[in-house]
């Protein structure tokens, strides 16, 4: 297959994409998932990866009619990370997963055990589903001194995606 040279894409009327990766677009691979795209890091995500040619699902909770104005390129699924089936259907025929999926906005009292519900959730119904790859955005912080609530849940998180067959990057 033709892999997409960087010469050959053609900068989008909007800027801030960036051109200079040392890496190629493999678009042929399959369908990315994305999660968490309305969020700061997946709402810049999802333009680049369909700008790359790349065939994009966005999963989000809610229906909003603002989704088909912001990424008119992509398929736009209902899935909530806490109901099994939903992510059964967001995941089918998903070659990589991009898992920016945070549950901050709970409160402190119960955002770190929905994060662990949620990861555990998405890792098996991406198990079932054959994703290929799971890619997460985690936190950093120094795990030799005491770690925040929010940056000891991100890693538990990365533990619980990764606690099965699917490389997790």
């Amino acid at each position: 297959m033709n892999e997409i040279s960087f010469k050959s894409v053609k900068p989008p009327v909007k800027t801030g994409f960036t051109y200079d990766l040392p890496t190629q677009p493999k678009p042929h691979l399959g369908k990315i998932l994305v999660t968490g795209a309305t969020g700061y890091i997946g709402g810049r995500l999802v333009p680049e990866l369909v700008s790359r040619g790349y065939q994009v699902r966005v999963m989000v909770r809610s229906e909003s009619t603002d989704y088909r104005e912001r990424w008119p390129d992509t398929e736009v699924v209902l899935a909530d990370a806490r109901n099994p089936d939903q992510l059964q259907s967001a995941l089918e025929g998903i070659h990589v997963a991009y898992y920016l999926i945070h549950s901050l906005l709970l409160g402190q009292k119960e955002f770190e055990s929905v994060d662990i519900e949620v990861a555990n959730n998405f890792r098996l119904a991406a198990e079932k589903q054959g994703v290929k790859r799971i890619i997460y955005l985690s936190g950093l912080g120094d795990v030799r001194g005491k770690l925040s609530p929010h940056l000891r849940s991100r890693l538990e998180v990365a533990k619980t995606l990764d606690n099965g067959p699917i490389p997790v990057t």
